[in-house]
């Protein structure tokens, strides 16, 4: 491949998300290269995501009736035309040479086999920096250490669109589960590459543990249980990591919050 043939598509599903999605397409459009196409797939939304994501011009609106993550992320895949496809959430704010990178990235013929993924930080509390940091160690470093090479992230990835055919009809369909963790494990079993660059980071939103306790604890139940369905051994130290993130986070998004106030400095767009 060459940066002048490639085409890259992104995906983001979205499922009343209009909080968010102005922002998203906003990032998009303030790109130094703008994508081939940009996919949104409305998966059963009930708000106004769709109204506001069709007031941009380069967004094609897509239905996924099948609710779920994986099955609107696999209508997106499916869906998609470029050589390459990058996989973001509706509350992902990627930097403004996210594509030309992406792109430097795949220019390299040697990275034909490989997907990409890459780090973020939270917008939404204090020192994003840091807080950046903390978060390749658990989505990244952890995840290596249990099953031997890097996962790939939803809200921040890329594959060459051939990956994707070679890997779709393996990938497991269930709503119980990390959908990105579990395609770059097929992936990995496929014999391609997953390739983590922490310089190429986005934006995304941290979800407060406090707001809805139930729902972050199933959430969160994922990440062992989608490591236990393909027979890693260290499964259990998903639901290690669980526990430390609830002990670390929720004091650490209060300081945040708590600096926040005191300073009363506006948090960046939510």
């Amino acid at each position: 491949m060459t940066s002048h043939t490639l085409r890259l598509s992104i995906v983001i599903p979205v499922y009343n998300e209009q909080s968010h999605i102005t922002a998203c397409l906003a990032a998009i459009a303030a790109q130094t290269i703008m994508p081939f196409e940009v996919l949104v797939i409305d998966n059963n939304c009930t708000d106004n995501t769709i109204e506001i994501a069709k007031k941009f011009p380069f967004v094609k609106v897509i239905k996924e009736p099948v609710q779920g993550i994986s099955h609107a992320r696999n209508k997106g895949f499916n869906s998609a035309k470029g050589d390459i496809i990058g996989r973001i959430d509706a509350d992902t704010l990627i930097p403004t040479t996210w594509i030309s990178d992406v792109l430097k990235f795949y220019k390299n013929g040697d990275n034909d086999s490989s997907a990409l993924t890459g780090g973020g930080y939270f917008y939404n509390i204090r020192t994003p920096k840091f807080n950046g940091w903390l978060q390749g160690q658990f989505a990244f470093r952890t995840n290596r250490f249990i099953v031997g090479y890097y996962i790939l992230w939803g809200s921040n990835m890329v594959m060459p669109s051939a990956m994707w055919q070679a890997v779709k009809a393996t990938t497991c369909q269930r709503n119980d589960i990390h959908e990105d963790m579990d395609l770059a494990i097929h992936c990995h079993k496929n014999g391609y590459r997953i390739t983590y660059h922490e310089s190429l980071r986005v934006g995304v939103k941290l979800k407060r543990v406090w707001e809805d306790r139930f729902e972050q604890r199933k959430h969160m139940a994922r990440w062992p249980r989608t490591l236990r369905l393909h027979g890693y051994k260290l499964w259990w130290l998903g639901s290690v990591g669980n526990v430390v993130l609830v002990i670390m986070g929720e004091p650490y998004i209060f300081l945040s919050e708590a600096i926040s106030r005191l300073f009363r400095r506006p948090h960046l767009p939510s």
